[in-house]
């Protein structure tokens, strides 16, 4: 049974085989097969301009030797025409020995072209041109011997000879150039068919480039992936497995994550748990500890002397404080349970500012502050709870940092999808030097003057925590001297105007 089983198996294993691959192995091999039909058209690519050039360079040299040995051939003859007049009218032996040795060369020179030339037609020519030069001689040498120097008739028949002779030189020449256009013609055709190649072989490049293609998706997009998941792990998200295939290196970055992330999640759950359990507890006793304090401040329970006041003036003002840092400590729990927060809903920003405002208004109240709302109508896809604690943490600074009787702007833009939430105050501003510190936990800056109760120093980190797991921003905006107070710019996005939809 496990025989049977064994061919199936295998086959699975070999469909599967270029995702086990290392990206090491995945990498070679796709430059391998890159570079492989590159190399195959290089190679075959000069092979064939290889072959082109030499048999070029034969065709031409051929040409070459054709054309010279005819001109020596024409020359020869020119020659030897002059020595046979010369010798049947003054009957020299030396010019007779001139005439052979010109005759000789040509019959040499024929014999040499015949050899060389693989033309039946110039064969044939120059064949009837070696006879004619042959049956030329013997006819000078028998006209030599049988009329006398003084015979007008020698030079005439020896000038027929000869124009017959140069008759068929003419055709021998005619040939060998219709030999010569052909071979050029030929030439062209090669180098044409080698051209037509080449640009046929261009087709492996686009080739080439899809495989390139195809191994960098096969080696980039697990990468993509597993950033897009590490990306999750940076917001908080953690309750969606990671799961990624790809190469054994792939595989175990994922191992690697997958036990960070439920790590990371367990701690999340017990910290969250932790936080709002000890937050609560610590709320019920400083109830009762803030009531009784108001009991004694207000002289509810019997007169105070002086002494006794001042001590539950800091009574009261410690429990004010410590109750601010428990509020901040349950905001703080918000960013950290991301779990219980996911869940996003249609809302309006109108609507959420004026509620964080009635939270507030005892605060604006009290120190007679002007709300400047110009909040256009912009509603965004995201969690209330969240939003509604970034906003009373920014104005809730620009509350406390706020002169008496001061003033707080409040505006809102759309812009290419995204919420643009401005909030500035009158106050004193942040000084340069402290700008860059103001997100950094626990940074505390310089308290506003009066002011009793003193921040945690959590407010900013909380809101740019809230904001990153938001894929939103906030930034300092530049403020031309510190009188002119603090302008915070909060950017969300999946916004939309009121009467449009997602």
């Amino acid at each position: 049974m496990s025989n049977s089983r064994t061919p199936a198996i295998k086959a699975r294993n070999k469909s599967f085989s270029i995702k086990a691959l290392s990206i090491k192995s995945l990498t070679l091999l796709g430059f391998g097969l890159v570079a492989l039909p590159l190399v195959i058209a290089l190679i075959f690519g000069a092979s064939q301009v290889n072959t082109l050039a030499k048999t070029s360079t034969g065709l031409i040299t051929n040409i070459a030797n054709v054309l010279d040995s005819l001109q020596v051939l024409k020359s020869s003859q020119i020659k030897m025409e002059r020595s046979a007049a010369q010798y049947l009218v003054l009957r020299d032996p030396a010019l007779a020995a001139s005439y052979q040795e010109q005759s000789q060369q040509i019959l040499l020179l024929t014999q040499t072209l015949m050899a060389d030339s693989q033309d039946l037609k110039l064969q044939n020519l120059l064949k009837a041109y070696s006879q004619n030069i042959t049956t030329l001689i013997e006819k000078t040498m028998q006209e030599a011997k049988l009329k006398s120097a003084t015979d007008s008739t020698i030079i005439k028949p020896l000038q027929s000879q000869f124009n017959v002779l140069t008759n068929v030189y003419e055709q021998i020449f005619q040939r060998s150039n219709e030999l010569n256009s052909l071979h050029i013609t030929n030439i062209k055709q090669a180098a044409q068919a080698t051209r037509d190649i080449m640009i046929r072989s261009l087709v492996i490049i686009p080739i080439s480039i899809l495989i390139a293609g195809i191994f960098i998706f096969l080696i980039t997009s697990p990468l993509k992936v597993l950033a897009q998941n590490i990306l999750q792990l940076q917001r908080g998200k953690f309750d969606q497995e990671i799961k990624v295939t790809g190469a054994p290196e792939i595989q175990e970055i994922v191992q690697a994550l997958e036990s960070m992330r439920t790590r990371l999640q367990a701690l999340e759950l017990q910290k969250s748990s932790f936080i709002r359990h000890i937050s609560h507890e610590l709320k019920t006793p400083l109830a009762a500890i803030r009531e009784g304090t108001e009991l004694l401040y207000d002289n509810s329970v019997g007169e105070l002397n002086a002494d006794q006041q001042e001590i539950s003036q800091i009574i009261k003002n410690s429990v004010f404080r410590l109750q601010q840092h428990i509020e901040d400590l349950l905001d703080f729990n918000i960013v950290l349970d991301s779990t219980s927060l996911q869940d996003s809903e249609s809302l309006q920003i109108n609507d959420v500012v004026q509620q964080v405002l009635t939270d507030r208004k005892l605060d604006i109240k009290r120190k007679k502050i002007v709300i400047n709302n110009k909040l256009t109508d912009i509603a965004i896809f995201s969690n209330r709870k969240q939003v509604a604690v970034i906003i009373d943490n920014i104005l809730s600074n620009a509350i406390k940092y706020s002169p008496d009787e001061g003033a707080i702007d409040i505006s809102s833009a759309l812009v290419d999808g995204h919420l643009q939430l401005f909030i500035c105050d009158h106050g004193v501003g942040i000084a340069h030097e402290n700008q860059t510190k103001i997100f950094d936990a626990f940074y505390q800056g310089p308290a506003p003057e009066n002011s009793l109760v003193k921040g945690s120093g959590l407010g900013l980190t909380i809101v740019k925590e809230l904001l990153l797991r938001l894929n939103g921003n906030i930034e300092l905006l530049h403020q031309q001297s510190e009188s002119q107070g603090t302008r915070m710019k909060i950017t969300l996005p999946r916004a939309f105007r009121q009467q449009e939809q997602l």
